[in-house]
């Protein structure tokens, strides 16, 4: 089972017209369920309801290179930030950009 890590705010605002966070969580829980991958979604500021897949953080970037650091299994990372691909480097097993998640999901 691969942990997918999905930077909210960068998804959710990837397509227009925006996914509203709840409908982001929504989908992405759906999709991670037909899928079988555990999901993390990373929120800049609180999250849309208190739940084990869904983490709040002042700085979501900040949240998501911590949690990198600390992964010691397969994980992909949900983001178009160039600047936090550039943070977790080699780190995620696959990238996936936020416009591509959300059409998938």
């Amino acid at each position: 089972m691969v942990l997918v890590v999905v930077d909210a705010e960068n998804a959710r605002r990837s397509l227009w017209p925006n996914l509203s966070r709840e409908e982001l969580v929504r989908r992405a829980r759906v999709w991670a369920a037909r899928e079988g991958h555990e999901l993390l979604v990373v929120f800049d500021g609180p999250a849309p309801e208190d739940a084990p897949d869904l983490v709040a953080s002042p700085n979501a970037d900040d949240a998501i290179v911590q949690l990198a650091g600390g992964l010691e299994r397969p994980w992909w990372l949900v983001t178009s930030d160039r600047g936090l691909r550039a943070r977790v480097g080699e780190a995620p097993e696959r990238l996936l950009g936020g416009g591509t998640f959300v059409r998938t999901i």
